[in-house]
């Protein structure tokens, strides 16, 4: 990542069940978020290159990523009877 940790940028790791920590740096100490969505998963846009371990995203796309909304519109599987 080669990141400096104190650069007040966010550092955002997701797992797999629905759960996201963020870490931050406000000048003072370290700042952890943790947040656990009620139902579903936080959705992350595509990685650019294959094996990418890190996303570099604008303000507004993490806002929506937080928020647990969907990137990409569902369907619903049609049902055959």
């Amino acid at each position: 990542m080669r990141a400096e940790p104190r650069s007040r940028a966010l550092f955002v790791f997701v797992g797999s069940a629905g759960t996201m920590k963020v870490l931050t740096w406000d000048g003072t100490g370290t700042i952890v978020i943790h947040k656990k969505l009620d139902a579903g998963r936080f959705e992350l846009p595509r990685a650019t290159e294959p094996g990418e371990q890190h996303l570099l995203v604008s303000a507004a796309v993490f806002d929506v990523i937080h928020r647990g909304v969907a990137l990409t519109p569902r369907t619903t599987p049609r049902r055959y009877h």
